[in-house]
């Protein structure tokens, strides 16, 4: 192969040397160091590879049921230093403390705790915590038993402003990695725009989490790889853009820098970007900001995940599941013409009534346990059938582990401590919510028949 210098040296600078206008000289030393200029930076660019393996065992989000993950309840004396979190308002835990309104079923983890409540039999009622990586094997155990495809790992911005938070907010995140590694399920990474600042803050900072992720906890090219993707890319999501209730502008927040970086980047980009964004966000009203921002930064995605979350309730019966489907239809015709993939959100139930005061003043009224009622999973199913039957390819389940508003799928008690008002499973064996959204990824696969009636379930199943 001839060398470039030789060419250039024969080729553009004898013909040159034959011409005695300075300026056609000048206009080709110019042009030859444009040239250079792009070639090097054609090298450069080249040379930074993706940092992401090219392949997973999890190659896309089609045909697959994914669940939130919160992973934030911890124990008094489970080394996190985190207190009681997300089980007590505020110190132990005691009949005037507690926060969530479903209580776990404590039988098969390894590590448990002791409160300040009794169960029915005077003995101290016990809790897990999500610190312990025993805790996080146990709940991934669930998901392959169960066949649930796997989690999008929660991680909240208020625990990524400095090196420090980060490194402790992502110890669950840590332990999820190597439990999907052992029982073969996906992850993905969520970040949750909940503790950004109203004003004079900006959410860049996942720029920084999300190298740190990819470099230090190779969290997308582990030996085996079962980092979620869709389309060919790692999945990573950004949840609460669009939602009134949420001071901060979204259009001074940084999220284009932060989707352009996700998406482009040469080492760490390449990344199929999924939005959570309020139910009604196609219509920019309801429940949603009426900015049509909002929906430049939809189309700049990949995937939209609409939260669906106490908009709808069994108490309308029929009339709400319709609706239901009719927002789910609607919102794939939308996504299908702005070419952006759609993930709708079902979910259980809802009860927040603990961590509203346990009914003080007119809390009773404005947030009573049970708001959204299971009815023995009936509720959920009409959901996810709906979502089915609208033709959505994909799922999210809102939540795998979460008791604090009553939505957690994992294994809760019938029998909660005395002395507090908490939600049961209404006699369902505890672990019915994780059956039935295995039976949902069965269906929506085409594993099993298409059906509008919850399945029955054999014996030993």
């Amino acid at each position: 192969m001839t060398p470039i210098s030789s060419v250039v040296s024969h080729g553009i600078f004898d013909s040159i040397a034959e011409q005695s206008n300075f300026n056609e000289f000048a206009f080709v030393t110019k042009t030859l160091s444009i040239f250079f200029v792009v070639l090097c930076c054609s090298r450069l660019e080249a040379n930074a590879q993706s940092k992401h393996d090219p392949t997973s065992n999890f190659p896309t989000y089609e045909g697959r049921v994914m669940c939130g993950y919160q992973g934030w309840f911890r124990a008094g004396g489970d080394g996190s230093g985190d207190g009681w979190s997300h089980y007590s308002e505020h110190g132990p835990l005691t009949a005037t403390t507690i926060h969530p309104d479903f209580w776990p079923d404590i039988s098969e983890y390894q590590n448990t705790y002791p409160t300040g409540l009794t169960n029915q039999d005077g003995k101290s009622a016990r809790v897990f915590s999500s610190w312990d990586q025993s805790t996080t094997d146990l709940h991934f155990l669930w998901m392959k038993e169960y066949g649930i495809d796997g989690v999008f790992v929660q991680r909240f911005f208020g625990g990524l402003r400095t090196r420090e938070e980060r490194l402790h907010s992502r110890v669950v995140l840590e332990h999820a990695i190597k439990s999907s590694q052992k029982y073969g399920r996906a992850i993905a990474v969520m970040y949750d725009l909940s503790g950004l600042r109203d004003h004079g803050e900006d959410c860049t900072a996942i720029i920084q989490d999300w190298k740190e992720l990819v470099d230090e906890l190779k969290i997308t090219s582990q030996p085996t790889n079962n980092y979620l993707y869709c389309h060919g890319k790692p999945v990573v999501a950004i949840w609460g853009l669009g939602f009134p209730d949420r001071g901060y502008n979204i259009r001074e927040i940084g999220i284009e820098k932060v989707i352009d970086f996700l998406k482009h980047d040469p080492q760490y980009g390449g990344c199929a970007v999924m939005l959570g964004v309020p139910t009604y966000f196609r219509d920019l009203n309801v429940d949603c900001l009426p900015d049509p921002y909002l929906h430049q930064l939809i189309e700049s995605a990949d995937i939209v995940m609409p939260w669906m979350v106490q908009r709808f309730t069994p108490l309308l019966q029929f009339f709400d599941a319709t609706r239901y489907e009719a927002e789910v239809r609607a919102d794939i015709a939308w996504c299908n013409a702005h070419h952006v993939s759609y993930a709708p959100c079902v979910y259980p139930g809802f009860s927040w009534y603990n961590m509203h005061g346990h009914g003080r003043g007119d809390n009773a009224i404005i947030y009573p346990l049970n708001q959204i009622p299971r009815e023995k999973g009936r509720f959920y199913w009409s959901l996810i059938s709906s979502a089915i039957d609208a033709k959505a390819t994909m799922l999210y389940v809102a939540m795998f582990d979460e008791m604090d508003e009553g939505t957690a799928i994992f294994k809760c008690s019938n029998n909660p401590p005395t002395g507090v008002k908490l939600c049961t499973l209404e006699g369902l064996p505890s672990d019915y919510y994780l059956w039935l959204t295995g039976e949902a990824g069965k269906m929506l696969r085409g594993e099993i028949s298409f059906t509008r009636r919850i399945p029955a379930r054999e014996t030993g199943q």
